[in-house]
Order: C-alpha cells, then sequence, then structure tokens
C-alpha cells in the first residue's frame, strides 16, 4: 500500500502517555525501517482537558471538531472508562464510520464505541477488570478477554501492550508480515502474540477464590513445571495435611491437586508449542514429563490430539490470522 493513510488517535482526558506511545510509535518505526511506508498521524482531543499540573504530561492534539471524516482509522483512546460521548462528537464517529472509516477502542476506549452502539454485534476486547461490568451494560456486544479483536471494521484491545499487538497486526494487514516482523524487532518484542490469546488474569481471578493455601499451592506449581513437586511436597510447604489440600482443591477447583498440577503444565507445553521451535521432546522434559511417549499420551488425552498435530495445524495458520470466532473458554 504505496498511499498516505491518515491515521488519527482520539484521546480522553486521563489517558496515558504509554496506551498513546505504545500505538504511536509502532507507526513511527515502521515508516523508518520502511521509507515507502507512510502514515500521516492526526491527535485529537475527545474533550476539553483540565489544566495540567506544573511539569505534568499533556495530551497531544486539537479539539476534534470536524476534522474525523478524512481518517482511514481512527482508535479512540481511554484509560477509564467514559460515561457518557457528547451528542455532537458521537454524531461525528457515526459519519465517520458511514464515510468507511475503520474505527478502533484502545483499552477503555471501547466504552464509547460500545455507548454509541458501534460495537453491536461485534467482537470487543474488554480488559479483565471491566469485563463484567461491559458485559452487564452492552448485551449486544460480543465481549471477550482476548488480547485485541480485528472484527470486519473494528478493532479493540484490552489495554497495555495489547495496543502494541493489535497495530503490529495493523502493519502486518496492510504491509505484510515481514515489516510487522521487523519493527518488532526494533521495539525489542520478544514475540508478536495474536489477538485471540487470552488475557493473563490475576490468579485470584483466575481461582475464582482468594483461600491463601490454595494460591499459595498454585503459586508453587507456576514456579515447579519442570520439576513437579509431589502432593505431599506441596501440603508441607504450604503447611497443611495432604488430606485438608485436596479438600481444598476439590472445594474451589472441583479437582484434586494433582489433576490441576498435570493440567497447568500441559497448557504451558501447548504455549510452548506454539510458541518457540523446541522440540516435542525437549518441551516435554521441560515441563515435567519424564518421556515423549508419556508426554505424547498425556498431551492427546487432554486436548485430543498429539503435540504434533498440535502443532503442525496451528502452523498451517498465519501467524497474523485473526479468528472469526470468540475462543473456547477454558
Amino acid at each position: 500500500m504505496s498511499s498516505t493513510q491518515r491515521i488519527g488517535f482520539l484521546v480522553w482526558p486521563g489517558t496515558k502517555a504509554l496506551t498513546l506511545a505504545l500505538a504511536e510509535e509502532a507507526l513511527r518505526v515502521a515508516q523508518k525501517v520502511h521509507p515507502e511506508v507512510t502514515y500521516d498521524l492526526q491527535f485529537y482531543l475527545a474533550e476539553t482537558p483540565e489544566v495540567p499540573a506544573l511539569g505534568a504530561w499533556q495530551l497531544p492534539g486539537l479539539p476534534w471538531q470536524g476534522q474525523l471524516d478524512a481518517c482511514h482509522k481512527l482508535f479512540l483512546l481511554a484509560d477509564e472508562p467514559p460515561t457518557a460521548v457528547h451528542a455532537s462528537l458521537g454524531s461525528a464517529l457515526k459519519h465517520a464510520v458511514r464515510g468507511g472509516c475503520v474505527i478502533g477502542g484502545l483499552s477503555a476506549g471501547v466504552y464509547p464505541l460500545a455507548l454509541l452502539g458501534l460495537l453491536d454485534g461485534y467482537r470487543a476486547a474488554v480488559h479483565w477488570r471491566w469485563q463484567d461490568d461491559f458485559a452487564e451494560r452492552f448485551p449486544k456486544v460480543i465481549a471477550t478477554s482476548h488480547l485485541f479483536d480485528w472484527d470486519r471494521d473494528r478493532m479493540t484491545a484490552c489495554g497495555g501492550l495489547s495496543v502494541l499487538d493489535l497495530l503490529l497486526a495493523v502493519l502486518a494487514r496492510d504491509h505484510g508480515a515481514e515489516l510487522a516482523g521487523a519493527v518488532s524487532e526494533e521495539l525489542v518484542v520478544e514475540r508478536i502474540r495474536e489477538g485471540g490469546e487470552r488475557q493473563r488474569i490475576p490468579l485470584q481471578n483466575r481461582l475464582g477464590s482468594s483461600h491463601p493455601k490454595l494460591t499459595q499451592a498454585v503459586l508453587l506449581m507456576e514456579a515447579n513445571i519442570e520439576e513437579p513437586l509431589t502432593t505431599d511436597e506441596i501440603a508441607q510447604h504450604v503447611c497443611v495435611s495432604r488430606r485438608q489440600l485436596e479438600r481444598i482443591f476439590k472445594q474451589y477447583l472441583n479437582r484434586v491437586p494433582s489433576q490441576y498440577y498435570l493440567e497447568l503444565r500441559l497448557n504451558k507445553a501447548r504455549q510452548m508449542l506454539m510458541q518457540t521451535s523446541k522440540s516435542i521432546i525437549q518441551i516435554g522434559l521441560s515441563c515435567g514429563f519424564s518421556s515423549g511417549p508419556h508426554f505424547s499420551s498425556a498431551y492427546r488425552n487432554f486436548f485430543g490430539a498429539t503435540p504434533r498435530e498440535d502443532r503442525n495445524q496451528r502452523r498451517n495458520s498465519s501467524p497474523f490470522e485473526l479468528s472469526s470466532v470468540p475462543a473456547e473458554r477454558g
């Protein structure tokens, strides 16, 4: 794509510098490493900000009035959910969408889009902190726990580093995976994450419990993947009896500690299969399995495919492919 694209950032008061910088820097680096890539970046203020304290970071840009129509892509940025959208701004955003603008919400920027009905029937990546609130307020939106979603002409990222992940996907879609890879190398990004990957939910939220002994036990398991501890050893470390530990796991997770530990190791192995070039035997050993056949059998029983079959199936898909349906939960 050789023509210049105008990309706008519509920023709400309170947006942190990092959220905007992650998106902006990916596009600026793309132009640096590939001079033929040209973006015209525009920054607009959604509302009149308060006068910042002396020395505080100030939002870039000018008031948005009458300037949104010319954008090919427009990202709405907020770090806390706006409670309302001014009527004139709402009309301008809807007009831009009708004119063919691809629109996105970064972090809490999904809220203005949802308030205007612009996400009805679309998938939207929502930060885990807001998922319950968002799902209750906007039942017509398909809220996901993905890092980011690109559903037709709507783009959303849950926040934090997922903003950079989404912009790398934009570069890959516009100019090819090679450019996106070059930008990620320039920014020293360890790996390019797919949109359908799930957010890393805090342990207490993932477990659905704040039971201190359960939390301690799971943290021990996560820290000892390559050389798994026995249930007796875990019980000893968290200062409970084996029987009491089993009761806690059964009550809160509906499984015994050994079963949860195995699932934890298998999920770690699957992540390594998809994200590294290590051999299947190396991965099995690093996840606590004593042999290749033992690893393959346990993996197939849990995931329904052998490690090799699962890896080959994933590799046949583009690393930037964005799923058209929500990922399975679990």
